[in-house]
Order: structure tokens, then sequence, then C-alpha cells
């Protein structure tokens, strides 16, 4: 059995082993291969190091670029027919990385870890759980203030004013894709605890996510009920081909194909 609210957090966090998927972050050290810390990726939006990543069918631009290196890796899975349909999953699928690890460790631990940028490496051709490598495990309070500070303020403000830089997407969206991240990951930590017999672990995972949707940078981003979260605006995963609604999206039904001017 998982043991709740450790006095500090082992350097392996081993605890969130057993929730598997985007809640499992590697620790220790550097990683065998040269990868670039999202700091890298933020800031200068390019990649310092010589990358390791493959090359075949990406533009010369993403082959030292480890955040466009991801949206065209994206794009290419999907068959994206637009490319800011790939900027919006590739952000939600790291927001989904990064407030999964934070949420567990708030509920499981009593603290989280410090996910600076600078610590976190970034493998931007993996999938959950290989694709971040914390260098350092750096205890930090599990209050509401501080996950908003470690997740939005650390990585997804400045990760919004990179994609927005190079791509065309609304604020909006990428403020929704925040809010149905955290929803998503505090949904499936409350369910974990429900059926691991931790009726006090789920109810801290419950309040823990509302009080953050009800930070300035997501609030008015939905609605949530209980684990339950409607999002006001569209991620355009419907846009892809054969794709549909999300299960929080703000539509009854697909909008026309016609309608390009849904964005969030």
């Amino acid at each position: 059995m998982v043991l709740l609210l450790l006095v500090d957090l082992d350097q392996d966090l081993a605890a969130l082993g057993p929730l598997g998927g985007f809640f499992v972050l590697r620790t220790g050290g550097a990683p065998h291969a040269p990868l670039p810390t999202l700091a890298d990726a933020y800031t200068t939006y390019t990649c310092t190091t010589h990358t390791t990543y493959p090359q075949e069918n990406q533009s010369s631009d993403a082959r030292g670029n480890p955040i466009t290196f991801r949206v065209e890796k994206v794009a290419h899975s999907l068959r994206a027919p637009e490319m800011r349909i790939a900027v919006s999953v590739a952000q939600q699928g790291l927001a989904a990385r990064l407030w999964s690890v934070t949420l567990a460790c708030a509920v499981l631990y009593g603290s989280v870890p410090d996910l600076d940028p600078g610590l976190l490496h970034w493998d931007p051709d993996a999938g959950a759980p290989g694709d971040l490598w914390l260098a350092e495990v750096r205890p930090l309070p599990a209050d509401a203030a501080t996950v908003a500070d470690v997740v939005l303020k650390g990585h997804l403000e400045p990760l919004a004013a990179a994609l927005r830089a190079r791509h065309r997407v609304a604020p909006g969206l990428l403020r929704g894709n925040a809010a149905s991240a955290l929803a998503g990951a505090a949904r499936q930590l409350d369910h974990w605890a429900a059926a691991h017999g931790h009726p006090r672990a789920a109810a801290h995972t419950r309040s823990l996510a509302a009080g953050l949707l009800a930070h300035p940078l997501l609030s008015g981003t939905g609605t949530l009920t209980g684990t339950s979260f409607r999002r006001r605006s569209c991620c355009l995963y419907y846009r892809v081909p054969g794709g549909g609604l999300c299960g929080d999206c703000c539509f009854t039904r697909p909008p026309r194909s016609s309608a390009h001017g849904t964005s969030g």
C-alpha cells in the first residue's frame, strides 16, 4: 500500500510508480542522452545542445528546436490539417504531465518537487513517462499557491508565450487546455485514491483542484462539478481526421468544418 503524506519526498518519487502513465517522473542526475531542459525550450525556443532524436521528415527549424520538434511530431501523428491543432494537443499533453506529477506528490507526500525548468529535462520525441527527467528533487510546500507557482507560472505561462510567438493560437484555448489538463489529472488521481481505499486522498485531490481552478490564470475557463469539468473553450481536436469531441468540450456536437473561427 502506498503511504500517504510522507514527511519528505524520496529522491526516486517512488510513491508515483503505482499510478503509472502521466504521473511517473524520472529523477536523479542528468539524463543518459543529451536532452534540453524546459528552460532551454521556453527562454530561447531553441535547443542549445546536439539533439539525438530522429530528424527524418522534420523541418530544419525542428531539428534544433524542441518545441517545434514536438509540435511537428504531433502534427504528423494526427495528420492535423492545421498547425494550431498540433500546437494545442502538444501543449495540453505537456500540461497534463506537469499537473499529474505535481498533484500526485501534493496528495501522496504532502509536498511537491521543485520543477524548476532548469532542472527538468525534456525529450520531445518520447511519450510519458519517459519524456521528463528531473535532475534534483527539492521539496516545496503543497499548498495551492505553491503548486500554481510551480506549474502555471514556472511552465505553462512561458510555454504559452513561446507557442503564441510562432503560431496563431488563441490565449483562451491555451488557458482552457491548462484547466482541462488539471481537471483530467485530478480526476484520474481521485479515481485511483478511491479505488485503493484512500478517501482522504481523494477528498484532498478534489479540494486542491478546485482551489487551483479558481486561480486568476485559470478562473473562468470552465465549471468543475465534483470531478467533472466542462470547459468554455475547445482544444480543436474535432478537426483531426476521425477526431471527435473531448469529454469536457464546450460543444455538444462538432461544429461545421467551415466554422474556422472557433479556437477558444
